[in-house]
């Protein structure tokens, strides 16, 4: 299979043949989905944003124009456009847009700063960059000239007041023939948690990324009748595709969309909407549990409450029910592929203490002992795992992908599992320096980096530190140079960098050396135990 896009393994021929065969890839693009649905029922209310309803016609005619106003500005099959937008309405007209014109989204997320956005822009190869004027009080279009200063020629569009720049409004022209991208074709690239530096971009086709939610809804009893209400930023891949918002658009259902996640905005929403499917993060998930609790709005129409991104404990998943009458899916992924669902039938001992099982039965799962050999069944070892809507390699990583996949195409997760005797999966951890902070990935390397930066730290090395609520924060740890600084001065220090405020560190922790291995590398596991002890005593106190 060769790849539309140059710099993006695909998956070998004999794969692409076994995979159509059996129904998984259809030939089928994202445009013609579209297409589909509002030919079959054009009034139907495709997307709910504030007191804006808008039909299938409506979404499909409004992509068209779209497209016909970006290829008049030079946009065209292959080219990249960084897109990063909130919880509106534009983020589909945008997405289904550049889907009909075969260019190529590079989602990023509304928390992205400086240092994202313009290395997205840069390694891509950008043509174009899509943002929103201010969100959470964050203007977008002083991001974007601090963005342009460093990539010259990046054409900039605006949702909304577009200051110096075009306004997304004004991208308009009458539809045009266009001769539209190969199902097999990358449709957008997104990004990895990662482990090191900056996140990896994973390039998912039409054919792997239609089959993922197509097969999700069947799991997910996702109809025509389903209104899911996107709380969590969209351009995630859980809440795109899991089923997430694609998968509601596929089934011919309607999708409701939060600017906030907060109780106050959401359980209006699910109140006026009758929204019966929504998704969350653990931390989130507790936050409307506990709100739930003596909310005067009607709840009654929510029938399946989705928590993913971070393993949900046995606690919270217990209070679903109860609480909010819906059923608990829990859902375990990653951007990069496989998927794995609980099933709204499960029993309840099942649902509470797994992470399900995968979508497809050509979904292949490994688990692994540090050799790559196989553990004794129920025992823990780390997750392999290759399918039909896995990817088969990074884009342009030609050197990480030796090493993040195995020589048979196994793509190596990093997470640490166990299967149960029915194959339902239990994440026990990651092996990876990777920081899970309330379903949030941060890699390690990259916020080392950025303290390694300032002329007052002479080593820094950071972990997670154990928490109640979001499960992890991080801990930087620091070998001071000369004068110590102050804590605050170097959590500042990395804000103004323009890194996303997740990554920015929780604490910071002063150190004459670091702990080391037996072959003298820094002990992050010593790190972690140290901040977790010193935790013990904190929490005590605080109880």
């Amino acid at each position: 299979m060769t790849p539309s896009l140059p710099g993006c393994p695909t998956w070998p021929e004999k794969f692409v043949q076994r995979y159509r065969a059996a129904g998984y890839w259809r030939g089928y693009t994202f445009g013609q989905m579209l297409r589909e649905r509002a030919a079959e029922h054009p009034e139907r209310v495709a997307v709910v944003d504030g007191d804006r309803h808008i039909s299938y016609r409506d979404l499909d005619v409004r992509a068209d124009r779209l497209a016909a106003g970006l290829r008049g500005l030079g946009i065209g099959a292959g080219d990249r456009v960084v897109v990063q937008l909130p919880n509106i309405a534009e983020f589909f007209d945008v997405c289904f847009a550049l889907f009909r014109l075969g260019a190529v989204p590079v989602f990023a997320l509304p928390s992205h700063r400086l240092t994202e956005i313009s290395y997205f822009c840069e390694f891509s190869e950008a043509a174009a960059y899509i943002t929103v004027d201010v969100e959470a009080g964050f203007d977008h279009r002083k991001l974007a000239a601090d963005v342009v200063a460093k990539v010259p020629g990046l054409q900039v569009l605006v949702a909304g007041e577009p200051g110096e720049f075009r306004a997304l409004s004004d991208v308009d022209a009458e539809p045009a023939e266009l001769p539209g991208p190969w199902p097999g074709d990358i449709a957008f690239l997104q990004l990895s948690g990662g482990s090191t530096g900056v996140p990896k971009l994973i390039p998912r086709t039409h054919d792997d990324y239609i089959y993922s939610f197509r097969a999700s809804n069947e799991i997910c009893g996702v109809t025509a009748d389903t209104v899911y209400l996107g709380a969590l930023p969209i351009a995630h891949n859980f809440p795109m595709s899991s089923p997430g918002t694609f998968g509601v658009l596929h089934a011919g259902g309607r999708v409701v969309l939060a600017r906030r996640p907060s109780p106050d905005e959401v359980f209006p929403l699910i109140e006026r909407e009758r929204v019966t499917l929504v998704a969350a993060v653990p931390p989130l998930a507790l936050v409307w549990l506990d709100a739930a609790a003596d909310t005067e709005h009607d709840l009654s129409s929510l029938e399946v409450l989705q928590v993913g991104g971070a393993k949900c404990s046995e606690e919270v998943a217990r209070r679903v029910r109860p609480v909010l009458g819906a059923t608990l899916q829990q859902v375990f992924g990653m951007a990069e592929g496989l998927v794995n669902y609980t099933r709204l039938d499960d029993p309840d001992d099942v649902i509470r203490t797994t992470q399900g099982r995968p979508i497809s039965p050509d979904d292949e799962v490994l688990v692994v002992d540090d050799a790559d050999n196989p553990v004794a069944p129920g025992e823990t070892g780390h997750l392999l795992t290759r399918g039909p809507y896995t990817i088969r390699g990074y884009y342009r990583a030609e050197e990480h992908n030796a090493r993040a996949f195995t020589p048979d195409g196994y793509y190596r997760t990093g997470d640490v599992v166990r299967l149960t005797p029915a194959g339902n999966v239990v994440v026990e951890g990651r092996a990876k320096d990777q920081i899970n902070r309330g379903g949030e990935k941060i890699a390690a390397e990259e916020v080392e980096n950025h303290l390694l930066a300032h002329p007052a730290v002479h080593d820094a090395a950071v972990v997670s530190m154990p928490d109640d609520y979001l499960g992890e924060r991080t801990c930087a740890f620091v070998v001071p140079r000369g004068t110590l600084p102050k804590a605050r001065e170097l959590i500042k220090f990395v804000r103004e960098r323009g890194l996303a405020a997740y990554k920015v560190p929780d604490r910071v922790e002063f150190v004459e050396q670091f702990p080391q291995t037996g072959v003298g590398k820094v002990s992050k596991r010593d790190l972690r135990e140290a901040i977790s002890r010193e935790l013990v005593p904190e929490l005590k106190r605080r109880g």
